[in-house]
């Protein structure tokens, strides 16, 4: 399966908040505030100014502007610095050993990690920034893309029938961001990532049952 790791390469990934040199360059106290921001956006952002920000981190506002321009600056870097994080172990949960189908559910049980833990304070605060909004569908698009090499590849290799491969990429790995969605979220038996990975298991089940 040394090809299925090599195809997923060349799926473009969305461009960082931070560019790498940027990133590189962040001191260790920038990168413990940046860990600690995330916690306190959980509680909701939208009316937090960056005076109350310092004043929680316990640090100078010309620490916190030294990172951004301002609030929302900084809350685009924390979720796309997590969303990255939790998009390097999901493609580390790839193995060349499994099959198409096994990587497609390795890969979204790993990726949905990103929506475990959202409250339903910061899924409603992040949807009234445009370029918040902007920034999880590039990502999901993302997520969505995989889904769909890892899906041509499970039909190439026979392991599943023909299949519109967009549109099942487009359900499967869409499901995270909407159980997310604040108007879902409170509506769920469970959180959204075991929601989510509850439906990819069916619908990856009933795939394989397919091609049978």
């Amino acid at each position: 399966m040394g090809g299925m790791l090599e195809r997923l390469r060349s799926v473009p990934a969305p461009e960082p908040v931070l560019s790498r040199e940027r990133a590189d360059a962040l001191t260790d106290r920038q990168r413990e505030i940046l860990d600690e921001l995330g916690r306190i956006f959980d509680k909701g952002f939208v009316d937090v100014t960056m005076a109350e920000l310092a004043g929680q981190l316990n640090c100078s506002l010309r620490t916190l502007y030294g990172l951004a321009d301002g609030r929302n600056e900084l809350v685009l870097m924390v979720v796309d610095r997590n969303l990255r994080k939790v998009g390097r172990s999901a493609r580390d949960a790839i193995h060349d050993d499994m099959t198409a189908l096994d990587a497609i559910r390795a890969y979204l049980s790993a990726a949905t990690v990103a929506v475990q833990d959202t409250t339903e304070e910061f899924a409603r605060d992040i949807r009234t920034m445009p370029e918040g909004v902007s920034l999880n569908i590039g990502h999901s698009d993302y997520l969505i893309s995989v889904t769909k090499a890892l899906l041509d590849i499970a039909v190439e290799e026979g392991e599943i029938a023909d299949v519109d491969s967009v549109a099942v990429a487009r359900m499967i790995a869409g499901l995270g961001r909407d159980f997310a969605n604040p108007d879902v979220l409170t509506q769920l038996r469970s959180s959204p990532k075991e929601s989510a990975d509850a439906m990819v298991d069916i619908v990856l089940s009933g795939l394989r049952k397919e091609s049978t």
